[in-house]
């Protein structure tokens, strides 16, 4: 009879404290995770800022120290390239730090489905070429084709990328949205789908917004965790970066807006839902002309999209 292998307990392996993480307090090291919350709450803000801080060693979000920096992969399946390009380039900005000097490397191929073979291949073999120390996916939901609520279908596609970061050594963060109106339930009951999704996470970061407050909270499975951390979407001239309010000190007087791009930005930013021309124009105080060139030159490069209730800031 073979005997599965056993050891003493305190004989186990321990992990130094300088070792737990790779964002101190953010993300454990090597760990798999959500970056969950609902529509509009700046989740790939959030997931790019993590890219900024790992690729360059720099605090995320200007607060929380990156202990372990490294290679960043990063697969961004809603946005064209040259707004990724831009949110790095403003969260750089932030951070001062040059995109040149940013190692976060861009899957750039159409589509990236983790139920088909051909690409459950491919991706660890690029893993495997790059040795990022982080790998980015955002956001779940254009990553297949399965049902979202049957654990049956989604326990497999986490177990994979559970088995891409042992066998890699790497942190997986997973782009994920909450279900709509889930307010009032726990951050990690709010994810849309299994609860395959809460379950699976070792460092899970939660976005929530009420009114016009943007808050976070910071869920571990080893570590204690944080709630209500207030965060602004702030702008430096034509860039966009998440930041840590202190909830402590007096609310300082946004800078106001010096062109016709930045106010309607500011007023696509505060809204929780598409602005009508009509209210555009209010916000703003321009003239109907001036907000319509403006709205043709921000939708043509990629910033804001028109949809059928209105216009938003590009995800």
């Amino acid at each position: 009879m073979t005997l599965l292998p056993v050891q003493a307990a305190h004989a186990l392996p321990q992990r130094a404290e300088d070792e737990r993480w790779l964002i101190d307090g953010l993300w454990g090291d090597q760990a798999v995770g959500i970056v969950g919350g609902e529509p509009k709450c700046c989740k790939s803000f959030l997931a790019l800022d993590m890219a900024v801080a790992v690729a360059a060693g720099v605090p995320c979000l200007r607060r929380f120290p990156v202990v372990r920096p490294g290679r960043v992969l990063l697969f961004a399946a809603e946005d064209a390239l040259h707004i990724v390009r831009a949110r790095l380039e403003g969260i750089g900005r932030a951070a001062d730090v040059r995109l040149a000097d940013l190692d976060v490397q861009v899957i750039t191929a159409p589509s990236l489905r983790l139920d088909l073979a051909a690409d459950q291949e491919r991706l660890p073999s690029t893993i495997a070429a790059l040795r990022p120390a982080l790998l980015i996916l955002d956001p779940f939901v254009r990553l297949h084709r399965i049902d979202e609520n049957a654990s049956a279908d989604v326990a497999p596609l986490l177990a994979y990328l559970r088995d891409l970061q042992r066998c890699y050594q790497l942190a997986v963060v997973v782009v994920h949205h909450a279900r709509k109106g889930a307010a009032r339930l726990r951050e990690g009951q709010a994810l849309r789908g299994s609860s395959e999704f809460h379950a699976w996470g070792d460092s899970n970061l939660y976005l929530r917004r009420h009114h016009e407050q943007l808050t976070l909270s910071v869920e571990h499975r080893a570590a204690p965790s944080r709630t209500g951390i207030p965060l602004g979407l702030r702008a430096d001239a034509d860039a966009l970066a998440l930041e840590v309010l202190d909830p402590l000190a007096p609310a300082a007087a946004p800078a106001p807006p010096t062109s016709s791009a930045e106010r309607v930005e500011q007023a696509l930013a505060e809204a929780t839902a598409p602005i009508s021309l009509a209210v555009l124009r209010r916000a703003c105080r321009m003239r109907t002309a001036s907000l319509c060139a403006t709205l043709a030159a921000l939708t043509t490069s990629g910033r804001i999209h028109k949809t059928t209730a209105g216009y938003q800031l590009a995800r």
